[in-house]
């Protein structure tokens, strides 16, 4: 069996897809998305698939290593995602090759169905803004979601008036107010905030229990992300822009945060997920997969979800579950999904859907500044 084709497309904004096809008609399926950079990914799997045709797919360990080694420069978020999409296509085919999902060939599930926490929050505490919160926590509630996932909106400076401040604090409380101690509240700060502020808002918080704040200051510096963790009476993530074991490796040895985020499209793929995971379980860390673009992402998440110990939950958006995209959307009962049960990833992709090419319209790849010209960070 033999590598004979593989195609990208591009049906939605954020979710672009890779499509692997053998020489005995197996197909396998991956996600490519990396936000703001979504040429350059392309470009890249274009110059990765001129090594893989032909070759054996079922060697997914040595494609990863000739990929991420054979360059003198290694690793960065371009070729990481496209090798992320490529390592998840590889296992859709091994699963399908060997008749089994992905999870089994993981090493079989450790638990029989996997935890999602949904994006919801209050951040206009107008009467109307306050309608649409409900709206939306109703409609969630119904699906029995026991964890939701928010953050602080719009552009934040190196320090910010108390009114800024108190506005989220607010929010954030009547947030636990409506649903009340049993369920779970965790706030994503994307890196905006520098480690005083982080510092000082998470203490104004820490009332209302968060489950964790995410990325409260940038991923470059650990040390300061250890500051803030240091500091902080609660969980503190981070990882969804750190690539590969190497790219965590000093988060864990200094022990910088509780749990990590590692994204399945951008560490490199469901291999190096599962070895990023096996990792912090030696540092008592649990994982947080991120995921905030499309199924296949998601569903690549889930099988690693599925095997390892330290899984705590998985995050997604609502166009994961795959609606008009995929043949049979995957569905949210008491916040959990059933473990896929079909050989491969256990997902069929609505190949009419995929073709549909959308224009490219991308948040993350705009420009965004400050009142005074400065570069804000998104």
């Amino acid at each position: 069996m033999k590598i004979e084709r593989i195609e990208q497309f591009f049906p939605r904004p954020r979710v672009r897809l890779v499509k692997i096809t053998t020489d005995d008609g197996l197909v396998g399926w991956g996600e490519t998305t990396l936000e703001g950079k979504p040429k350059s990914t392309m470009a890249a799997v274009e110059e990765l698939a001129d090594y893989l045709i032909g070759k054996d797919p079922l060697r997914l360990e040595h494609h990863w290593q000739h990929i991420y080694r054979s360059a003198f420069f290694r690793g960065g978020n371009v070729l990481m995602t496209a090798l992320s999409g490529i390592d998840q296509a590889l296992w859709d085919i091994a699963g399908k090759y060997y008749g089994v999902p992905v999870y089994k060939l993981l090493g079989g599930a450790v638990r029989d169905r996997i935890r999602v926490y949904a994006h919801w929050g209050i951040r206009d505490l107008s009467e109307e803004g306050l309608a649409r919160a409900r709206e939306r926590l109703d409609r969630l509630q119904q699906m029995g979601y026991t964890a939701f996932k928010s953050g602080p909106g719009g552009k934040w400076r190196g320090h910010e008036p108390p009114a800024v401040i108190d506005h989220f604090v607010r929010c954030a409380y009547t947030m636990r107010e409506w649903v009340g101690p049993e369920v779970e509240l965790a706030f994503d700060f994307h890196g905006k905030m520098t480690p005083a502020l982080a510092i000082e808002i998470c203490h104004e918080i820490k009332g209302m229990r968060p489950m964790f704040v995410e990325e409260p200051v940038p991923q470059e510096n650990v040390d300061a992300l250890k500051l803030v963790s240091d500091h902080v009476p609660f969980p503190i993530a981070t990882g969804e822009r750190l690539l590969t074991r190497w790219g965590f490796r000093e988060v864990f040895e200094k022990q910088a945060v509780a749990y990590i985020q590692p994204d399945v499209s951008h560490c490199g793929g469901i291999t190096e997920l599962k070895k990023i995971a096996n990792m912090a379980e030696v540092y008592y860390m649990h994982i947080l997969p991120h995921c905030a673009i499309g199924p296949v992402a998601f569903t690549a998440s889930m099988h690693v979800d599925a095997v390892v110990p330290n899984f705590l939950a998985q995050e997604q958006v609502d166009q994961g579950l795959g609606h008009g995209l995929l043949q049979e959307p995957w569905q949210v009962v008491d916040g959990y999904i059933e473990l896929p049960t079909q050989p491969g990833l256990g997902i069929e992709v609505d190949e009419e859907a995929a073709a549909r090419t959308v224009p490219y319209t991308e948040e993350l790849g705009g420009e965004f500044y400050h009142d005074d010209g400065s570069v804000a960070d998104w």
